[in-house]
């Protein structure tokens, strides 16, 4: 009776133990890790079913589980800097624990793994594009007049421009997208404000990261834009969109809100506009800026 007892209650201490996946998500990585005899999958679509199984499994158990994004080349380096075997299941799960806290990594609820892997890779996309736009505002060091940080400067500026386009657009829930070109690399973010009865909701993770790229554009004058979508039951959806300039946003008219949306970027070709779609003229928060300009 003892010996069941004990059986049953460590069976209750395992539904209270998380577990966390490092996933493969290409061919690539999948590739690079089948140089390590311990990797026993020699297919990347078996592998991914496997995975999808045990997920299923330990859902179905009760326990839950983080997916996160493993990758090869960070997990080699990672071997060398603490001397583990990297042909070792020990160290791959050692690294996916250390990882999972710092890197991409999602909660398995339940969608097909597919659909998880999408996400997973667009929470590393994100991620690394805060990273990288946060690391360009930090080497615009301070201003050589007036001794300013440059980059905390632009953060503030853009910080500022969000909290007065949220405030003054229309009632409805707002889709938002900057974007930053130039080499080497051009910068997205979107970020999402729906309205609720206590208030308009924001993920703060993504206003960071929308405000942090918004401060590279200005900092740096472009090229770049922010467009703005409202949505309300019942009514046409309103775009709004601005040019990022070193000043800040410069509105866009009706007419070339609509240019915008409807001309492919990489052909120049037109494209049908959308329909219950209203392109509207945007306003000019120029003047609604109440914050210093750094001007030096």
């Amino acid at each position: 009776m003892a010996y069941t007892d004990h059986r049953t209650l460590r069976r209750v201490l395992r539904r209270e133990i998380v577990g966390t996946i490092g996933v493969l998500t290409d061919e690539h990585d999948f590739r690079a890790m089948r140089r390590y005899d311990s990797f026993v999958f020699d297919d990347h679509t078996t592998y991914l079913k496997h995975v999808e199984a045990v997920l299923r499994t330990r859902a179905l158990q009760g326990s839950h589980t983080t997916v996160a994004l493993f990758d090869p080349e960070e997990y080699a380096d990672w071997c060398a800097r603490h001397g583990h075997d990297p042909d070792s299941h020990l160290s791959r799960t050692r690294f996916t624990a250390e990882h999972a806290v710092t890197g991409p990594a999602v909660p398995y609820d339940g969608r097909p793994l597919s659909d998880l892997m999408t996400t997973l890779v667009d929470e590393a996309v994100r991620r690394a594009t805060w990273e990288y736009a946060t690391m360009l505002l930090a080497r615009l060091g301070p201003c050589a007049s007036c001794g300013e940080d440059l980059g905390h400067a632009a953060f503030s500026r853009a910080s500022r421009l969000v909290s007065r386009i949220l405030d003054s657009a229309p009632p409805g829930d707002r889709h938002l997208v900057c974007s930053v070109s130039g080499p080497p690399e051009s910068l997205v973010a979107v970020l999402h404000a729906d309205d609720t009865d206590d208030g308009v909701r924001i993920d703060d993770t993504e206003a960071l990261e929308f405000t942090t790229v918004l401060a590279v554009g200005l900092a740096t004058a472009g090229p770049g834009g922010l467009v703005m979508r409202t949505s309300t039951p019942g009514a046409p959806d309103r775009i709004h969109g601005w040019r990022i300039r070193s000043h800040g946003l410069v509105p866009l008219t009706a007419g070339e809100v609509f240019d915008a949306y409807c001309t492919d970027t990489e052909t120049g070709d037109i494209i049908p506009p959308e329909s219950n779609v209203d392109y509207c003229a945007s306003p000019d928060l120029t003047d609604a800026d109440p914050g210093p300009d750094h001007r030096h």
